[in-house]
C-alpha cells in the first residue's frame, strides 16, 4: 500500500490514497478539516464498524442503523499519543440479540479490525454498546 501527502497552504494538507481518493487534513487551529489524530480515531471506529455490521448481517440480525461514538484521551506531553479509546456502539433494530452484538464487537476487537489491533499495542481500548429498539 502506498499514499502521498502534499502540503497545500498554512496548516492544510491533502492526502492521496493508493485507491485514488483525496483526503484533506488540517493541523492548525482553523479546523478546515480533521486533524491526523482525529482521522486515526475515526479510522478505528470505521474499521470496527465494518466488522460489526458484517458479523451482525451474517447472524441475520434485524438492524437498521449502527453508529459508533468514539472518545479518546491523549498524553499531556509530546508526543500526544492516544492513551485511551472507547468505542461505544449504538445499534438500532428490532429484537437485536445482545449476545450477537457482544460477540460481533469482541471478534472485531480481537481478530478483525487491523486499525484497532495495531493501536491496541500501546492504547487502552475499551468497547461498550447499547441497543435501541425500533
Amino acid at each position: 500500500m502506498q499514499a502521498n501527502v502534499k502540503w497545500v497552504d498554512g496548516d492544510t494538507f491533502v492526502g492521496l490514497s493508493h485507491s485514488g481518493h483525496n483526503v484533506v487534513f488540517d493541523t492548525g487551529s482553523d479546523s478546515a478539516a480533521p486533524s491526523p489524530m482525529e482521522m486515526v480515531l475515526m479510522s478505528a471506529g470505521c474499521c470496527s464498524s465494518v466488522d460489526v455490521v458484517s458479523i451482525l448481517q451474517k447472524s441475520k440480525q434485524n438492524f437498521s442503523n449502527l453508529e459508533v461514538k468514539l472518545s479518546a484521551e491523549r498524553a499531556e506531553t509530546t508526543p500526544r499519543v492516544f492513551t485511551k479509546i472507547n468505542l461505544h456502539f449504538v445499534v438500532t433494530g428490532k429484537d437485536v440479540s445482545e449476545k450477537h452484538l457482544s460477540r460481533a464487537i469482541s471478534l472485531s476487537a480481537e481478530k478483525y479490525c487491523s486499525v484497532a489491533l495495531m493501536l491496541d499495542k500501546t492504547v487502552d481500548i475499551t468497547h461498550s454498546y447499547e441497543i435501541v429498539e425500533e
